[in-house]
C-alpha cells in the first residue's frame, strides 16, 4: 500500500491530466483502486469475503504511467494519432467506411455570434424549388393532418447548423451556420415532418431559432441542451401522445465521408447518436440499432453507424432520458447539398414509418 502511494507521488509530475486520465481509466478501475486502498489499511472494514476490490494493480499502474488502457484501443491510437485522443465516442455499429479516424464530431462555433448569423442563400431559386417540391402540397387534407396523433417531436438543439453549398460565399466549415430555416437543419426537419405526415404519422416540429433564444437568455453555446430540454419537456407536457424524440443535427465531417451513392442516386449519410449518461440508454441503443438495421436493409451504406457518446465527448444525455424512443440524427456534413439531404430524409422517413407502424401493430 505504501509502495503504491509512493509510486503515485513519483509519477504524478509525469502523469496525464485528470481529464485524460478519466478518458483512459474506467469508473470500475477507479472505484476498485479506492476499495483496494481501504482494504489495505483496514482489513476488518470489508470482513464480508464477498466484498472485495476487483482490480488489476498492474493494469492501473500501467494506465497511470502510459495513459493507455489495454481494454480501450482508442487510448493506444490516441497516443499515436494527433487529435484522436480527445474522442471518447464508442462505435456500437460501424457503417461502411466508419472507423476511429472519422467519427462524427461537433466542434463549438468560433464565437457565439456565429449562431445568430442569418447569411445569404447561395441559390434562392433552387432552394425555393426544392421547398415547393418537398411534399407539402401533397400532404393529407388540413383536417386530417390536424387529427393525426402527434407521436413524433422533431427539434433542433443546434438549429443554426447549415451547409456550405447553400450559403453564399461560404468556403470553410466554420461558415456553415445560418439562422435561415430554408438552409439550415430546420429545413431537414421540415422535410422529415412532411414525409411522416404523408405516411399518416403525426408530427410536431419545433422550428425555433435556438441561437436567438440563447442570446435572449444571456446564455451561450454550452447551454444549448439546457434550452432544448425546456422545449422538449414543454412539448411532452402539452401532448401526452409524444413518444418519439428526434433531434436533427449535421456532422462536421467533409463530403467524402458524409456522402454515398445508392442506385445512381446521391445521399447525405446519416449518423445515429445515443447518449450513455441516462437511464434510457440501453432501450434507446436497441431502438437505434433496429432503425440502423432497417436502413442497412433498404439503403445499404446510408447509415454511418450507431455511435455512443458520454459526457467526456459531448452532452452525454441529449434529452434522451425523457423518452426511451429518443435519438439524435446527423444528416450529412458541412458539404452536402439540399438534394442529397432530402434524398436521405426521404429514405429515413420510409424506414421510420416501417418501424413505427410495425410497433403500432404490436402494441395494438
Amino acid at each position: 500500500m505504501v509502495f503504491l502511494f509512493v509510486f503515485c507521488l513519483v509519477i504524478s509530475p509525469l502523469s496525464p491530466s485528470s481529464a485524460s486520465l478519466k478518458h483512459s481509466m474506467s469508473k470500475s478501475d477507479i472505484s476498485g483502486l479506492f476499495v483496494y486502498m481501504l482494504q489495505s489499511e483496514n482489513h476488518s472494514l470489508f470482513a464480508d469475503k464477498h466484498v472485495h476490490a476487483d482490480i488489476s494493480l498492474s493494469k492501473v499502474l500501467f494506465t497511470l504511467v502510459t495513459n493507455i488502457n489495454p481494454s480501450k484501443s482508442i487510448t493506444l491510437l490516441g497516443s499515436e494519432i494527433p487529435g484522436l485522443d480527445v474522442y471518447n465516442t464508442e462505435i456500437a455499429i460501424a457503417g461502411k467506411g466508419t472507423n476511429l479516424t472519422n467519427l462524427p464530431f461537433d466542434p463549438p462555433p468560433k464565437s457565439d455570434d456565429d449562431i445568430t448569423k442569418e447569411r445569404q442563400i447561395a441559390d434562392e431559386q433552387n432552394v425555393n424549388d426544392k421547398e415547393n417540391n418537398s411534399g407539402g402540397n401533397n400532404q393529407q387534407g388540413q383536417d386530417d393532418k390536424n387529427n393525426l396523433k402527434k407521436a413524433v417531436y422533431i427539434y433542433h438543439t443546434h438549429s443554426w447548423e447549415s451547409f456550405l453549398p447553400l450559403i453564399n460565399g461560404a468556403k470553410v466549415p466554420d461558415d456553415a451556420t445560418s439562422t435561415n430555416n430554408k438552409i439550415n437543419v430546420v429545413a431537414v426537419g421540415t422535410r422529415l415532418s412532411q414525409d411522416l405526415i404523408n405516411k399518416g404519422i403525426g408530427v410536431e416540429h419545433d422550428t425555433s431559432n435556438m441561437g436567438a433564444e440563447l442570446k435572449g437568455k444571456n446564455w451561450n453555446y454550452n447551454n444549448s441542451y439546457t434550452l432544448s430540454r425546456e422545449h422538449v419537456q414543454e412539448a411532452m407536457t402539452g401532448d401526452r401522445d409524444v413518444k418519439f424524440l428526434i433531434d436533427i443535427h449535421r456532422d462536421s465531417q467533409r463530403k467524402a465521408i458524409t456522402t454515398t451513392t445508392i442506385n445512381d442516386k446521391k445521399y447525405a449519410r446519416i449518423d445515429i447518436i445515443v447518449g450513455k449518461e441516462n437511464q434510457n440508454y440501453k432501450e434507446n441503443l436497441n431502438y437505434a440499432k433496429e432503425l440502423n438495421s432497417l436502413l442497412e436493409k433498404l439503403y445499404p451504406g446510408l447509415s454511418r453507424g450507431v455511435f455512443i457518446k458520454s459526457k467526456s465527448d459531448g452532452n452525454g444525455i441529449y434529452n434522451q432520458d425523457l423518452s426511451n424512443r429518443s435519438i439524435l440524427l446527423e444528416f450529412g456534413g458541412v458539404d452536402n447539398n439540399l438534394e442529397e439531404l432530402y434524398n436521405a430524409v426521404d429514405a429515413f422517413a420510409k424506414v421510420f414509418s416501417e418501424y413505427y407502424w410495425k410497433a403500432e401493430e404490436v402494441n395494438g
